[in-house]
């Protein structure tokens, strides 16, 4: 199907004056909230809320994300996600359904006011800026989609994580008995089953249990993202919402279908559901299926430390997944407390000499007679290539690890044999086996309210955004925010600490990665005082003390 002839809005050049300094996107709060539930208007106003990134030159790159900013007193910024209405204006809105729901009539206050947003930084100084905020998730009194016309589709992408079928599920129970859609269909195989698999058509029955299972009902796989046949398909399908869960490479994916999106000019919803094992997102509390892989994690852990202390100079080595963020194995170890070292990516370390891991190692087993040792797969990479070639790409374009616990397990028996010391080294490594398994109890109600709270916000008309949990609120986040960097743990401060603490390992650090890794810090810390934490909205707003009195 050919896509429909732009709208003028989207076809004229951009008559504003291209300046040097873009000044912030200014667009009024809503105060009168009287009777609102009547009115046919959307939370926020309508407005010129729109910027699209701009080169170094000042000129509007093509097919470049656009950045919607609110900024207020006080240093306050809102990062507001995209709306339907921002490029289809005078669309009708709807009653809310929920409000005619029994489930929902003892909820006192049940829809979102709109003015909630969600601070990102909660620690503040009295006069210091209040700082970035998002817009805050949940159901609106008015809704830019009828029941009826509903035509939704859910994806899964990349590598499986506990809870991926519990999101699935609450998507469909979600949308069916919150709003009561009927039309909701499953995409196979990932980005390229849109137009190379088929299609599965779920329901509340058909979902009903599948909570209980590991994996994903649809399948997933890694690359297969080609932009236009994949909103061809859309268009084709007629589908009007489309529901994405995947990691940081899938939700840049969805970034760019939402701009095409809004280029052929689509009523259509595109909305991500932030999904890693590694916990490596950025701006949200967590991801989901992090807790459970923790808590599987125990398991392994304990096998480590029973093999160890049951033979002579045992030692129990466990690789845990953590590409390029050691969450898993600090909260593991963390957890744990028989965990006598820790190495994860973001804490370089070496073998050989005094301060060494062998010298630890060796004093451990002097002092113990066993030792447990967790390493994320991320790891010492560097050490590896050393000694081996790197195996490429995946097909997401991630570099394909050296496997870091056979290359340890080999060198901790080499060093050991050459200085005549009996040890008993026994490897697990359960990473597929933690990624598999049904979410415990804590995921799967989180995967309950993000799931929820994505519907709502599809429903409402928001558009091009991320669901997530930010100090403990669920909010709507703008695609750019969890794409432009990776979560990692932070080596300076007191949660790492508090590791070193318990195992009593060296910490492996020159004076050099230790002032780096503050600086980084440093840096993170001043962009949650209120900068801009993106080179986009950096562009666009001022620093804090410019941000008097606008709204």
């Amino acid at each position: 199907m050919a896509p429909p002839p732009a709208s003028p809005a989207d076809s004229a050049p951009d008559p504003r004056p291209i300046a040097s300094a873009p000044v912030p996107i200014t667009v009024p709060s809503p105060r009168d909230h009287t009777h609102h539930h009547l009115v046919d208007r959307r939370d926020s106003p309508r407005g010129c809320a729109w910027e699209p990134e701009r080169n170094r030159r000042g000129e509007a790159m093509d097919g470049a994300a656009a950045v919607k900013l609110v900024s207020g007193e006080a240093g306050y910024v809102l990062e507001d996600v995209p709306h339907v209405s921002d490029y289809l204006p005078d669309l009708p809105t709807y009653p809310n359904p929920l409000q005619d729901n029994p489930a929902y009539s003892v909820v006192k206050q049940y829809f979102v006011n709109p003015d909630d947003t969600v601070c990102q930084k909660i620690v503040v100084h009295k006069d210091g800026p209040r700082g970035n905020h998002f817009r805050r998730a949940g159901p609106r009194q008015r809704v830019y989609f009828e029941p009826d016309e509903v035509h939704a589709c859910i994806v899964t992408c990349g590598g499986l994580c506990p809870g991926l079928n519990t999101v699935i599920r609450e998507i469909v129970c979600g949308l069916s008995d919150m709003y009561g859609v009927t039309k909701i269909l499953g995409i196979q195989g990932g980005y390229r089953g849109f137009y190379a698999r088929n299609t599965i058509t779920l329901t509340p029955k058909s979902v009903n249990d599948i909570h209980k299972r590991g994996g994903t009902i649809l399948g997933s796989s890694r690359g297969g993202h080609d932009t236009v046949k994949i909103v061809d398909s859309i268009q084709d399908r007629g589908i009007n919402q489309v529901y994405v869960i995947g990691g940081d490479g899938t939700q840049r994916g969805a970034g760019v279908i939402f701009e095409e999106v809004r280029r052929r000019g689509l009523k259509v919803s595109v909305a991500g559901i932030p999904k890693t094992i590694d916990n490596d997102i950025p701006v949200i509390d967590k991801s989901f299926g992090f807790d459970t892989a923790v808590e599987e994690a125990q398991r392994a852990i304990n096998a480590a430390h029973v093999e160890a202390v049951s033979a002579e100079n045992g030692i129990g080595l466990v690789k845990l997944m953590g590409r390029h963020s050691g969450f898993i194995a600090h909260y593991a170890t963390l957890a744990s407390r028989d965990v006598d070292c820790c190495l994860i990516p973001e804490s370089p370390f070496y073998l050989e000499g005094e301060g060494g891991l062998f010298r630890y190692i060796e004093k451990r087993l002097k002092d113990n007679g066993h030792m447990v040792i967790v390493v994320a797969e991320g790891a010492g990479q560097k050490l590896i290539a050393e000694t081996m070639q790197s195996t490429g790409k995946d097909a997401s374009g991630n570099e394909l690890l050296l496997d870091v616990g056979l290359w340890l397990s080999q060198k901790i028996n080499e060093y050991f044999k050459k200085n005549k010391m009996t040890i008993n080294l026994k490897y697990i490594d359960p990473t597929y086996m933690i990624r598999a398994i049904p979410s415990n109890a804590s995921d799967n109600v989180y995967c309950t309210l993000l799931a929820h709270s994505v519907v709502h916000g599809a429903m409402a008309g928001y558009t091009g955004f991320t669901i997530g949990q930010v100090n403990g609120r669920h909010c709507y986040i703008p695609f750019y925010r969890i794409t432009e960097k990776q979560n990692r743990v932070s080596i300076t401060d007191r949660m790492w600490a508090r590791l070193l603490s318990s195992t009593n390992q060296p910490s492996f650090l020159c004076n050099k990665v230790i002032e780096e890794a503050k600086k980084e810090q440093e840096r993170t810390a001043q962009l949650l005082d209120g900068s801009p934490s993106h080179r986009k909205v950096d562009e666009k707003v001022p620093p804090a003390s410019n941000l008097g009195g606008t709204k």
